[in-house]
């Protein structure tokens, strides 16, 4: 039995292999021998060229080193098919051509404790070897003494012939002065590793971004960056152009005119610190640093993680900086060497030079956070441009000069101001106090609502269950999500989803004025209430909140109310027609919902009781209350207009008519509150409104409080993250108005 077992017990305790012949050959050592050249070169090669752009990195470096004041560089399927970068530096002698690919040499060090004082960018000297070894490699040079330029062509780190048969030697031929690399077919010999490469342009954006950093960082240096073939280039920086104009050309004005210079420096530390940073006004998704060490282009968690930390009080959630920040540190206390592609540096005292930035940084954004301005009042009636420079101060007064240079900016760019802070000015505070009612202070005052019950019945009570989500999977619910999704209109959505509320216009004909970028919009919100309710009965199905009823109301009673309205109207538009009989209508419909109680319980949160007792219905959002008003119809229309015979049908018509009940009501024009036509065509006399307005009811005027206050409040803040806009809403749900722009034009030709 222990023969088949197969135990070894030998001292070792050597694991057998499943095809091992004997022990001896489990135990037996494998030999250690010297790694082929060719292999170790690759193996470098693949740590210090990652991608492209740390070629690309590479080659910037020996240019600046160079002396060079214009760069050019173009690029080819993301860098990958050709990376070629022209400089007009002091050029490589031909003399040093021959071992210019080998590892291990460089012009920039000599022995080990230069390392200590290092001033250049690079000093390794296995760039070019690593690229010679993984790509086709063509330098091209010139110095300032030579008669001509050379060009040698190199392949895993030695001369190699331009074609067979040829001599490997450096080729003269015509040139400007410098130097001129082209790098092709980058990784062509390590197939692994190109076909990791899958998006061509998000390489050549890594080069882009790469470029930018230098461009701005290097003063008095020209930089052009496009692909092969194209005319037009992507980055094209002037070598006059200033470090504020280097930001404006790649990063944007937005960035360029919210900048503040800083500079700071301590002696204890060894340091200087200087760069451009954004101030309050400026915030994006994620945090731009271009942190430079010693002119190296580097990465740092801690000095970002501090950044940010330092930013967080002035500016909003969610929001980060911009900041290009050199540092300049006593080379004998910087360790370069840390990194094969020099990314990362180590240098002593690191918390301590970060904390003496970010107080720095800290102590101007205080300073200016005192002055900062708000264009966004230039749009309105009444408003005075205030438009103060990074030096300027709340507490200084501006000459006339200032002053008329000021108006005549803002005569040049408001019509690109757009309107951000809606609790700055409404557009009811044009419009004089009486016209909304002496009762009416919701919109009359100039206090912000802030607590939502303000304008809501106290007597709500919300209870908070715990009850675990359910999961959707009927067939029919999903493909009504779909086809919402189809029919979506990317462009008003985007209008929805970042616009800003300006006020309601019309409450009998529910309209609503936003604000979109420089367009003014008139949004029918009736339209757009229902589109919404029907998409959150949608998504929300079978997790609907709840309202209930205490005491519960009777169904048939309900029914029976809507039953009458539906009969005395129609009674009225056709007198001469058969009345239908209410009792009969009451109890078909009472049965039918009565029936299917225990299916609008599960998904509708509707419940009624086997005698016929209204329990609850559905609680779509939160701090909005439907017109109960409505509830009478609402129950009777769920009898002849939803099928329920077929599942899809139903439960898209059932949802229809639960978003129907939810919109806003349409209001009677009192309180002087736009009514509409009808108020503009009448010819009563303002006495005669002044005594109708009087005599509205106090339940229409809470009404109609709270109606305002949820549009502004809740529904349309609803509208920006959880409306998909369709397009039978862009045709007559909405409608552009006012475009800041084409007035401008208008008022130009005038």
């Amino acid at each position: 039995m222990t023969d088949d077992m197969d135990l070894d017990d030998s001292p070792r305790r050597a694991k057998r292999k499943a095809n091992a012949m004997d022990d001896d050959a489990v135990l037996r050592p494998r030999r250690i021998q010297a790694l082929d050249p060719d292999v170790v070169n690759k193996i470098a090669a693949g740590e210090i060229i990652v991608a492209p752009v740390h070629a690309l990195k590479e080659l910037m470096e020996n240019a600046v080193d160079a002396g060079s004041t214009s760069l050019e560089i173009v690029v080819k399927e993301g860098g990958l098919k050709l990376l070629q970068i022209t400089d007009n530096g002091c050029g490589i002698d031909k003399g040093d051509l021959p071992i210019l690919c080998e590892r291990f040499t460089t012009s920039k060090l000599q022995k080990m404790e230069d390392l200590q004082s290092i001033a250049t960018y690079g000093f390794r000297g296995e760039a070019l070897a690593s690229i010679s070894h993984i790509a086709h490699l063509t330098v091209t040079t010139k110095t300032r003494d030579s008669n001509c330029a050379w060009r040698a062509i190199y392949g895993s780190g030695k001369l190699v012939p331009a074609k067979p048969g040829q001599l490997p030697d450096p080729k003269p031929m015509a040139g400007r002065q410098g130097t001129q690399i082209m790098v092709e077919d980058l990784f062509y010999n390590v197939p692994t590793r190109r076909r990791a490469f899958r998006s061509a342009s998000d390489e050549y954006n890594k080069i882009i971004d790469m470029v930018g950093r230098y461009a701005i960082h290097c003063s008095r240096v020209a930089f052009s960056c496009k692909k092969y073939g194209e005319s037009s280039t992507s980055i094209a920086v002037q070598s006059s152009a200033s470090s504020i104009d280097r930001v404006r050309q790649i990063y944007g004005g937005s960035v360029a005119s919210e900048l503040l210079e800083f500079s700071t420096s301590d002696d204890r530390w060894h340091f200087k610190a200087n760069g451009l940073t954004t101030n309050a006004n400026y915030s994006v998704k994620k945090t731009t640093l271009l942190l430079f060490i010693n002119h190296r282009c580097v990465e740092s968690s801690n000095i970002r993680r501090a950044v940010e930390q330092t930013y967080s009080p002035f500016l909003p959630k969610g929001g980060h900086p911009f900041v290009y920040l050199s540092l300049e540190i006593d080379p004998q206390r910087v360790d370069v060497n840390v990194h094969p592609t020099k990314r990362e540096v180590n240098f002593l005292n690191e918390d301590e030079i970060t904390q003496v930035i970010c107080e720095h940084l800290r102590s101007k954004l205080a300073a200016v956070d005192t002055s900062r301005a708000f264009l966004t009042q230039a749009l309105l009636p009444g408003g005075t441009w205030s438009a103060p420079g990074p030096q300027q101060r709340s507490t200084s007064t501006p000459s006339k000069a200032d002053s008329a240079s000021n108006r005549k900016a803002a005569s040049r760019h408001e019509n690109r101001l757009v309107r951000t802070d809606t609790n700055m000015r409404k557009i009811t505070s044009m419009l004089p106090p009486a016209a909304f009612g002496a009762g009416d202070t919701s919109l009359s005052s100039s206090r912000a609502v802030q607590n939502p019950n303000d304008n809501m019945d106290m007597s709500v009570e919300y209870e908070t269950v715990d009850r675990v989500a359910t999961a959707c999977r009927l067939a029919s619910i999903l493909s009504l999500r779909a086809a919402v999704r189809a029919d979506m209109h990317h462009g008003l959505t985007e209008i929805l989803a970042n616009h800003t509320f300006v006020g309601v216009v019309d409450e009998q004909r529910r309209l609503a004025a936003i604000q979109g970028g420089v367009k003014m919009y008139l949004v029918d919100y009736g339209r757009v209430c229902f589109e919404y309710f029907y998409q959150l009965g949608l998504t929300d199905f079978a997790n609907f909140g709840v309202i209930r009823f205490s005491p519960p109301l009777d169904l048939r009673e309900l029914l029976n109310i809507a039953a009458e309205q539906d009969k005395a109207q129609e009674a009225e538009a056709l007198p001469d027609d058969e009345d239908f009989d209410v009792s009969e209508l009451v109890e078909l419909v009472a049965e039918q919902l009565i029936e299917r109680r225990e299916m609008l319980l599960e998904y509708f949160s509707l419940e009624i009781s086997p005698a016929g007792e209204l329990l609850s219905i559905p609680l779509l959002v939160k701090w909005y209350t439907p017109a109960i008003v409505k509830l009478p119809r609402f129950l009777l229309r769920l009898g002849p207009h939803v099928n329920w015979t077929e599942e899809r049908t139903c439960l898209d018509s059932f949802l229809r008519e639960l978003a129907a009940f939810y919109v806003p009501e349409q209001l009677p024009p009192g309180d002087g509150s736009g009514g509409g036509a009808d108020d503009n065509t009448s010819t009563r006399n303002g006495k005669e409104k002044e005594g109708e307005q009087q005599q509205e009811y106090p339940e229409i005027r809470t009404r109609r409080n709270h109606v305002r206050w949820a549009i502004e409040h809740v529904l349309f803040p609803a509208f920006k993250t959880r409306l998909v806009a369709t397009k039978s809403l862009m045709r007559d749900g909405i409608l552009e108005v006012a475009d800041l722009k084409g007035l401008y034009r208008v008022f130009e030709r005038c």
